[in-house]
């Protein structure tokens, strides 16, 4: 096999695209096959930590995501009740000097565009949803398309969410757990909160269990306010996960949380509902001839605002394994071994969600550096 293989992602949400420019970076071309016909404006928000805004960096992406995104100056822990500050992290121009990259919020679709307009001409072919993958160990793999086209590749990639077809294709059928948690998303015009307090912050609202908190950040450079908050839940009945969600259960489900949280809620028209659904770490990602980046192999809690993040250094640690590398199997495993114990100690972290309540040191999560770190080795 040449030191190029062709490669196949499925999925263009934030990993694949990811995926798709770092390939191309170290020379190699990908495609990628995404299921929906169109991108939709969906997902009211993004987190980006200054892990994931330094990977994004290196993908030529960075300058971009700075005209529309907002800045939080420090990222705050207060308790429910008493509003009491319990740890305080100094982020935009202090976290840039220390980690090399700013935290960015920004709406979902400003990331997107900013990945879209970076992928190869030619690249992403829309309206691909895979009916049949067929493996063929040291050799190619083959995709089949409900529209009746197929293609083989030497490597696949699955980049295609927690109902991951690709994932089912490679390890057989499960089904991902419901947590017994919900959220509430919210966006609300900065406008409508007139005095209200930490409006150019991220500020985390614990709540008295560890499945209730409220989340704050600003958008759009501080024009728009995201709201998410979460809450036990004991069954889901919805045949979607997400639903058009009550401004009046919001607000009465929080009513007993401080006075200056319950005021930002009270601004909140428009609420979207969704269930939260995670699976355990698996043990293995790849089989020789394909692997899993992001959510398709390690689906997360939000509390520590990693999903994406987590999806991105997958893309680029993946890329930076197969640079030069003909031989794809030895790759795909110094991938799995590079990335395995940082995902899966987040994802246990964000399962039990006591990540900076009471301060502590946010340095190994945000100071990872994927486009540095050592490759093939557990980090």
């Amino acid at each position: 096999m040449s030191t190029h293989p062709t490669v196949g992602i499925c999925g263009a949400g934030i990993g694949g695209l990811s995926a798709a420019i770092a390939f191309k970076r170290i020379g190699i071309e990908a495609e990628v096959f995404e299921q929906t016909s169109v991108f939709a404006r969906v997902g009211a928000d993004i987190n980006l930590t200054p892990n994931a805004v330094r990977a994004l960096d290196g993908l030529g992406v960075g300058d971009e995501l700075r005209k529309t995104a907002a800045r939080p100056q420090f990222r705050i822990s207060r308790m429910w009740d008493t509003g009491e500050e319990t740890s305080r992290l100094a982020m935009s121009e202090e976290a840039e000097e220390k980690f090399g990259a700013p935290q960015l919020t920004m709406h979902r679709a400003d990331l997107m565009s900013a990945l879209v307009s970076r992928v190869p001409d030619g690249a992403l072919h829309m309206g691909k949803r895979v009916e049949n993958i067929e493996f063929s160990v040291g050799g190619t793999t083959s995709l089949a398309f409900t529209d009746g086209t197929s293609t083989s590749v030497d490597l696949l990639v699955g980049a295609d969410g927690i109902h991951s077809a690709v994932r089912r294709a490679m390890f057989g059928a499960d089904h991902p757990t419901f947590t017994g948690v919900v959220a509430f998303r919210a966006v609300i015009p900065t406008e409508k909160l007139s005095g209200a307090a930490d409006l150019d912050c991220f500020t985390k609202w614990w709540g008295p269990d560890p499945e209730t908190q409220i989340v704050m950040f600003p958008l759009n450079r501080g024009r728009d306010m995201f709201v998410f908050a979460t809450c036990p839940q004991d069954e889901w009945l919805e045949e979607s996960w997400t639903t058009p969600g009550s401004s009046a259960e919001l607000r009465e489900l929080y009513r007993d949380f401080h006075p200056d949280a319950q005021a930002i809620l009270a601004a909140c028209d428009e609420v979207l509902k969704s269930a939260l659904y995670v699976r355990d770490p698996l043990e293995s990602w790849t089989n020789g001839v394909a692997t899993l980046l992001g959510d398709a192999c390690h689906p997360m809690m939000p509390f520590m605002a990693q999903g994406a993040g987590q999806a991105i250094e997958d893309a680029v640690v993946l890329a930076r394994c197969l640079d030069g590398v003909s031989d794809v199997a030895s790759a795909l495993s110094a991938y799995q071994q590079s990335r395995w114990e940082r995902t899966a100690q987040i994802q246990r972290g964000s399962r039990s969600n006591e990540w900076l309540k009471t301060g502590g040191n946010a340095d190994w999560v945000y100071g990872y550096d994927a486009w540095g770190a050592s490759i093939g080795l557990s980090v």
